[in-house]
């Protein structure tokens, strides 16, 4: 790969796409609702970075999905998972998702929680694409509760061929990672140095090295840079995409 450009962007939580309807909030890093193209607007391999605020009761019924890496990191409440392939189960925080789509699957997303409760639900659904298409669907999922409690940066899903026997799911792409970090304040982790590198505030506030404050639903967008420090100023949760190729 041709050496990059250094290069920091941050966007603020304000500046990203909103679309709603009468159960969804649906606020998205990138251009999702009625984009054909996700490819033209993706940074590095990542397509799709949604935060999605769901009712309770509601959710997406059953829907298709073809050679797309999902992975599927719950803030608040619960996600229902059902699929064509017979895995079924509840994810919440702390537990790590990962669906490969492969040669299509259908599956259904709905709020845990019934009409008659109270708890929304927010959810951060992301897309890679596979280095491979038309591979058999699969499903995988772990809770990492534990290492997550540990001030530290921790490795959710990877296909890095590094991360095999460290990363809490696998990915069918060998390019990228995905790590969180959930921060004390005062507590620091390190972005990994990467050509590519996706930094997302779910919740909390930091202090981004070189950038200053970022708070709730802010990202940085790096290229061709890494190594920054990344410090809480309160309690937050980090999402840290590391990339080494891009769909472009």
């Amino acid at each position: 790969m041709a050496q990059l450009a250094a290069q920091v962007r941050v966007i603020r939580g304000d500046q990203r796409y909103d679309w709603r309807n009468e159960w969804l909030d649906s606020r998205q890093s990138f251009p999702f609702t009625g984009n054909f193209d996700l490819a033209a607007h993706a940074h590095g391999l990542l397509l799709v970075h949604n935060d999605d605020i769901v009712d309770p009761g509601e959710g997406f019924d059953s829907h298709q999905h073809r050679d797309m890496e999902i992975v599927t990191w719950v803030l608040e409440g619960s996600v229902v998972h059902k699929d064509s392939e017979g895995h079924s189960g509840v994810v919440y925080p702390g537990l790590a998702q990962r669906m490969s789509a492969g040669t299509g699957i259908l599956h259904s997303e709905r709020n845990g929680a019934g009409r008659r409760e109270t708890q929304r639900l927010r959810v951060v659904q992301m897309w890679i694409p596979p280095d491979e298409t038309g591979v058999a669907p699969s499903y995988q999922d772990l809770d990492i509760s534990t290492p997550l409690a540990g001030n530290a940066l921790v490795t959710v899903a990877s296909g890095m061929p590094r991360d095999r026997d460290d990363a809490a799911v696998t990915i069918g792409n060998r390019f990228a990672a995905l790590h969180v970090a959930r921060l004390d304040p005062g507590r620091s982790v390190t972005v990994p140095d990467a050509p590519y590198g996706h930094v997302y505030v779910a919740t909390g506030s930091v202090d981004f090295e070189g950038q200053g404050a970022l708070a709730q639903g802010d990202a940085v967008r790096l290229t061709g840079i890494g190594g920054q420090r990344i410090t809480a100023t309160a309690p937050a949760e980090v999402l840290i995409w590391e990339m080494h190729a891009a769909t472009r």
